[in-house]
C-alpha cells in the first residue's frame, strides 16, 4: 500500500512538473492577433509533421523556462501554421519551424542556430531597447570585452541621432547598438567634432563624420572611406567579403587577399585592377576604367564560360575532397574507375578470345583455311583428270571391238 501511495505521488510531482514547463509555452490560436499588441512575444511557427520541429520542441520548452525564471519580459508561444494558416501567411510564415519575435507593429526573424543560449541572448537583446546606454567607463570596458563590434553613438538630439536609432531598430536582430558620453572612452580615443557615431573593431575605432560610411550586413561590419565616392557613383555598392572562396569560383582563378574586384551581377562578368589598389585615387581611376570601358571585362555568362565554370567548380570539389580525407576519395573515386576499365577491358578483349579459341579448333582439326583451299584445288584436279580420261578410254574398247570382229569372222 505504501508503494502504490509513493508511485501516485511521484505521479503526480512528475504531472505538475510537466505541467508547469507546459506553462511556461503558450499555445496559441487565432484569437493571438488581437491579444499580442501589448505585450512582446517569441512565436515559434510549426508544422506537426516536421522533424525539424519536433527536434525543437524540448529547446523551446527550455527557452520558455529560462526566459521566465529570468524574469524577461519576452512570452515564449507556439502555433501550429498548418491549423491556422491564414494567420502564419500574415505573419510571413514560408518554412517550418519559424522563429519570430514580435514587437509591436515589428516582427523580427531569428536565423541563428537553434539552440537555447543563443534564442535566448535573440530574445533578450531584441526584446530590449534598440540603444542601450553606457553610463560608466566600468560598463564601456565590460562591453568592449562583451562584443568584437561596438557601435556607440556620443552627443545630443540630432538628425544624426534619429536615423542611428532608425538603422538601430532594423538592424537590432545582428549587434548591440549603444550611446554614451564623450568621458566613457579611452582617453585614446579623441572626436573631432560631436554628435558622431563611433565604432570600435579589432582594437580600433572609426567615426562617421562624413567621409566614411557605416554599413551593416548580417554576418560583418563594413568600414570604408567611400562615402565621397559612392555618391557619385551612384551605379555601384560598396561591400566586403570575408575570404575569397566565392571569387575564387566566380573567376576560376586565385585573387589575392586582400584585393579589390568590381563584379557586374547582371551578366557575372567581372573587373580586376592592374595593379594594387593602395590609396584613393587608385580607387577612383579603377572605377573610372569600368564606367569608361577601358578597364578589361572578364568571365561573362556564355555557354563556354558556363561549361569552364562547371567543369572548374567539379575540379575544386575533388580537390577539396582529396584534401579534406585522401582515403574516403580514392575510395569513392577509385572503385568506380576500376569497375569501368575492367568492363572496357573485358569488352575490348573479347572478341580477340573467340577468334582465338576457334583457330585452336581447327589447328586440333588439322583444318585450316588454307589446308581446305589446298584439298579443294587438289579435289578440283582429280575431277578434271578423270574427266580427260574418261573419253580416252571409251575409244580404246571401240577400236579393240572393231578389230576383233574379223577374227571372230574368220572363226566362224
Amino acid at each position: 500500500m505504501a508503494e502504490v501511495k509513493a508511485s501516485l505521488i511521484y505521479g503526480v510531482i512528475a504531472a505538475f512538473l510537466s505541467s508547469a514547463a507546459l506553462a511556461f509555452v503558450e499555445d496559441l490560436d487565432d484569437t493571438f492577433k488581437d491579444t499580442r499588441v501589448n505585450d512582446i512575444w517569441l512565436v515559434d511557427f510549426y508544422a506537426p509533421w516536421c522533424g525539424y520541429c519536433k527536434k525543437l520542441e524540448p529547446v523551446w520548452h527550455d527557452v520558455g523556462v529560462e526566459l521566465k525564471s529570468s524574469g524577461s519580459p519576452v512570452r515564449v508561444g507556439k502555433m501550429d501554421a498548418t491549423a491556422y494558416s491564414g494567420m502564419a501567411s500574415e505573419f510571413g510564415v514560408r518554412g517550418y519551424p519559424t522563429i519570430k519575435l514580435l514587437k509591436g507593429d515589428l516582427a523580427y526573424n531569428y536565423k541563428g542556430p537553434r539552440t537555447k543560449d543563443d534564442i535566448v541572448e535573440f530574445a533578450n537583446r531584441v526584446a530590449g531597447p534598440a540603444v542601450r546606454s553606457l553610463p560608466s567607463k566600468q560598463m564601456f570596458e565590460h562591453m568592449m570585452k562583451r562584443h568584437d563590434v561596438l557601435f556607440v553613438y556620443v552627443g545630443g538630439e540630432s538628425p544624426l541621432k534619429e536615423k542611428y536609432n532608425d538603422v538601430a531598430s532594423e538592424l537590432i536582430v545582428y549587434t548591440y547598438f549603444f550611446s554614451a558620453p564623450e568621458e566613457v572612452f579611452p582617453e585614446s580615443v579623441t572626436l573631432p567634432e560631436l554628435p558622431a557615431v563611433v565604432v570600435f573593431k579589432d582594437g580600433a575605432y572609426f567615426t562617421y563624420d562624413g567621409e566614411y560610411c557605416v554599413t551593416l550586413s548580417s554576418s560583418t561590419v563594413i568600414l570604408g572611406q567611400f562615402c565621397s565616392i559612392s555618391h557619385e557613383k551612384a551605379d555601384f555598392q560598396f561591400g566586403h567579403m570575408d575570404g575569397n572562396d566565392y571569387i575564387n569560383s566566380l573567376i576560376m582563378g586565385e585573387v589575392t587577399v586582400p584585393s579589390v574586384i568590381i563584379l557586374n551581377t547582371s551578366n557575372e562578368q567581372y573587373f580586376l585592377p592592374s595593379e594594387p589598389i593602395e590609396t584613393m585615387e587608385q580607387l577612383v581611376q579603377f572605377i573610372n576604367g569600368v564606367l569608361n570601358g577601358s578597364a578589361q571585362a572578364n568571365g561573362g555568362d556564355g555557354y563556354i564560360q558556363r561549361i569552364k565554370r562547371v567543369a572548374f567548380d567539379a575540379r575544386s570539389t575533388i580537390m577539396s575532397v582529396f584534401r579534406s580525407s585522401p582515403l574516403l576519395a580514392c575510395f569513392l573515386f577509385g572503385l568506380p574507375l576500376g569497375v569501368i576499365s575492367l568492363m572496357c577491358y573485358g569488352i575490348c578483349t573479347a572478341d580477340s578470345d573467340d577468334g582465338s579459341d576457334d583457330i585452336d579448333a581447327l589447328k586440333r582439326e588439322g583444318l585450316t583455311d588454307e589446308e581446305e583451299e589446298e584439298e579443294e584445288e587438289e579435289e578440283e584436279e582429280r575431277q578434271r583428270a578423270t574427266e580427260l580420261e574418261g573419253p580416252e578410254d571409251g575409244e580404246n574398247e571401240e577400236d579393240d571391238v572393231g578389230e576383233k570382229d574379223p577374227e571372230e569372222k574368220k572363226t566362224d
